[in-house]
Formats: C-alpha cells, sequence, structure tokens
C-alpha cells in the first residue's frame, strides 16, 4: 500500500499570527502531513501573500472559509483530482470562531483539528459533538502537551498499583505576558484573549488554565468533579481573567490545586504538575521537558529521562525520536498530536485510539471553565463539573 501524508487545509494563521506558524511546522515535522491549502486571513491579499511564502499556488489560497471548503469538496468529487484534495481542516482562530468552522468542515465531509478550548460554551461545543456523530470525519483538539513523551510516562506511573491511591495534585501555569496591559498597545493576541465576544467566558483560564485542567485529568487518568474558582482581573478596564486558582476534587477521592495566571511578571511558560499518591509522586515542569522526577516514599529519588534508548514505557517511548541526551520539546509535542491524528485517520479508527484528544476532551474542557466562572461569580461556591451528555462514542483518552 502506498503511503499518502494527510492533506490539510489551515483556517487562520496568516503573516503577523503566531500559533498557525507553529501549526505549519509541527504537521510537516514527520512527513505524515502536508498542507495543501488555506485561508489564513480575513484579508485575502494576506491569504495570498502567506500562501505563496509556503510555496502555495494562489488558487489554493483562498478569501475565505467557505470558498475554501466548497472547492476543495469539489475537487474531492472530480476524477484525477481527488488524491490532492483537503482532507483535514486546521482551525488556528480566535475560540468563537473554533465550531463554526468544524461544523462547517464537517458537514462538507472533511475531519478536523482545532485549537483549544474547543469554543465559546459548552451548549456549542454539544451541537459539535452531534454534527461529528452524524458526519464521516474525525475530531482532534490540541492540547500539546498531552504530546510530550514524559506526560505520557508521568501517566504511567501514576497508574500503577505501586503508585498507590493518587491523594494530592498540584498544578501551576504561570505566564508574565499580560503583566501590562498589551492589549491597548496593539497586541492581536492580547486584544482578542482579553475580548469575551471571542475569547468566551474565561480568559486566562480559558487560553493555559484548560491545558492545566487536561493534564490532571489525563495523567490521573481520572475526571474533575467539582471545583471552587476565584478568578481576577487585576487592570478595572479588563473584561476577563488574567489570573485564577481553583480548589478542586476528582472522581478517585484526590483533591487539588489549579493556578492560572497571565499577569507573573518575569515567568514564560511556567506549567509545573505534581502528583502525589499514597507511596510516591511524580513532577513535571514543561520548560524541562525531558525529565520527569518521581519520589519515592522510602527516600528513592529517581529521575526518569526521554530518549528512544531509555527504559520508558511503549506510549512515552513512542512519541520520542531521538536517543537521550538531545533535547526535543514544544513543536515535536505539537507534531506527535499531527503525526498520531494522521495515522489514525488512515487507520479508520478513533483519534483517543492513537492517543489524540478528540471530541469527549473537549467538552471535558468547556464543562471545566462553565464550573469554574460560575463558581467566581458566586464567590466561589463549589460546583459541580458537568458531565457530558451521553451520546454515540464520546469515548476518549479517559478509561
Amino acid at each position: 500500500m502506498t503511503f499518502s501524508p494527510l492533506r490539510i487545509g489551515m483556517v487562520g494563521g496568516g503573516n503577523g499570527a503566531f500559533i498557525g506558524a507553529v501549526h505549519r511546522r509541527a504537521l510537516r515535522l514527520d512527513g505524515e502531513c502536508i498542507l495543501v491549502c488555506g485561508s489564513f486571513s480575513r484579508k485575502h491579499d494576506n491569504s495570498i501573500e502567506t500562501g505563496r511564502s509556503l510555496g502555495m499556488p494562489e488558487y489554493r489560497c483562498y478569501a475565505d472559509v467557505d470558498a475554501m471548503l466548497c472547492a476543495e469538496a469539489e475537487l474531492c468529487s472530480m476524477p484525477g483530482t481527488s488524491e490532492a484534495a483537503l482532507e483535514c481542516v486546521s482551525i488556528v482562530t480566535p475560540n468563537d470562531t473554533h465550531v463554526p468552522i468544524a461544523t462547517a468542515a464537517l458537514a462538507n465531509g472533511f475531519s478536523v483539528i482545532s485549537d483549544k478550548p474547543a469554543g465559546v460554551s459548552l451548549g456549542e461545543v454539544e451541537g459539535l459533538a452531534e454534527s461529528l456523530a452524524q458526519s464521516n470525519g474525525s475530531y482532534a483538539l490540541t492540547h500539546t502537551y498531552l504530546g510530550y513523551p514524559m506526560v505520557w510516562q508521568a501517566r504511567h506511573i501514576a497508574t500503577q498499583n505501586a503508585f498507590g491511591p493518587v491523594r494530592k495534585i498540584i498544578v501551576n501555569y504561570s505566564q508574565g505576558w499580560l503583566a501590562s496591559q498589551a492589549e491597548l498597545s496593539g497586541s492581536k493576541q492580547a486584544e482578542w484573549r482579553t475580548d469575551p465576544k471571542r475569547s468566551g467566558p474565561a480568559g486566562a483560564f480559558g487560553d493555559i488554565g484548560s491545558h492545566a485542567h487536561s493534564l490532571v485529568e489525563f495523567i490521573c487518568n481520572s475526571r474533575m468533579t467539582r471545583l471552587s474558582a476565584r478568578l481576577n482581573a487585576h487592570f478595572p478596564d479588563r473584561l476577563l481573567d488574567d489570573d485564577g486558582d481553583a480548589r478542586f476534587e476528582m472522581d478517585n477521592g484526590a483533591t487539588g490545586v489549579l493556578i492560572a495566571s497571565q499577569v507573573c511578571a518575569g515567568d514564560e511558560n511556567e506549567l509545573t504538575i505534581r502528583i502525589y499518591g499514597e507511596n510516591a509522586g511524580v513532577e513535571w515542569r514543561q520548560m524541562e521537558p525531558n525529565s520527569l522526577i518521581e519520589r519515592r516514599g522510602d527516600g528513592t529519588l529517581i529521575t526518569h529521562r526521554a530518549g528512544l534508548d531509555k527504559p520508558l514505557c511503549s506510549q512515552a517511548l513512542e512519541r520520542c525520536r531521538l536517543p537521550s541526551g538531545h533535547p526535543e520539546g514544544y513543536l515535536e509535542a505539537f507534531a506527535n498530536i499531527y503525526r498520531q491524528l494522521s495515522r489514525s485517520i488512515r487507520a479508520g479508527a478513533r483519534p483517543a485510539s492513537y492517543g489524540v484528544p478528540g471530541i469527549a476532551e473537549a467538552l471535558r474542557g468547556m464543562a471545566f471553565l462553565e464550573a469554574a466562572v460560575s463558581s467566581s461569580q458566586e464567590h466561589g461556591a463549589w460546583h459541580d463539573i458537568k458531565e457530558p451528555s451521553k451520546g454515540p462514542d464520546l469515548r476518549g483518552l479517559l478509561t
């Protein structure tokens, strides 16, 4: 059987954007995905210019997403052109457009890989889940940190009997880029992330707190059930939170604290998670991603290191590319999401079966955000995190 890379079209990510360029570098890394078209900007000139810089013909740099989906669907149906046509839409736009674009892509017969959070409300993401169930496409969510090898090793350790029942979880994701009012000085990234119409009901909690939530549930293989949250904005005219924390409980009986802040001056991407079981604890830092610290109750300290030559679990090794001592990081983790999605689609399998977060994680993430916002509005009152409605195959990475 001849290998064929997954053909991807990107929506958003035009010149001047940040995350689109990261997606493009990541999807090309393993040669299992290829960018074939795009609607990179609402400004057609920018879309054409971006496409040209990527070596793409002008006729496949579309003025808007509807034009792209229509033209590419027609290519799919034409003899002799279907093998070059779009298969999967990569969505790298502000949050308010995620669900409309994903729904339209699925309706036109394409799969979807979307930036997180999945949307701006749980209700609209539940509607997306229904659209997915009625389609033949796949849906993936770019919770990038679930692509790191040592995150999978942490899950492997924390779910072993020797670790003991999980008791305490502490996760912190702090940045400093909103310590000043960047939204007033021309930063497009800050402008939409602090605008509730485009970002949704949460600011820092939606942007980076959602990553922290996904890490907690994934590594512990357990659901967060309820929380008490306080979200804050440190400027009187900033409409969304730039800082917050939540106490939470898990369905396995563990308790924890989650901090998500973008006003910690000097911090870059200080994402750290510590999980404590009855007999041991593990700690992972995103800024030192190739190391996982395990501390056992008998005083034993083990530093697990990433690398193809290391004694890691099979899922961690699958996400390593190089022997130990050769650093792998953010782009490689992103690339793992794309590579595993491509393999799942080629195999006709659910993304979750290849370790890719999908619609179940999208629903869990939105339920977490809505509970956090509601709790904060009630001065930290405890709120249950809504369980997604039972639909056709909403199984995810939690088993």
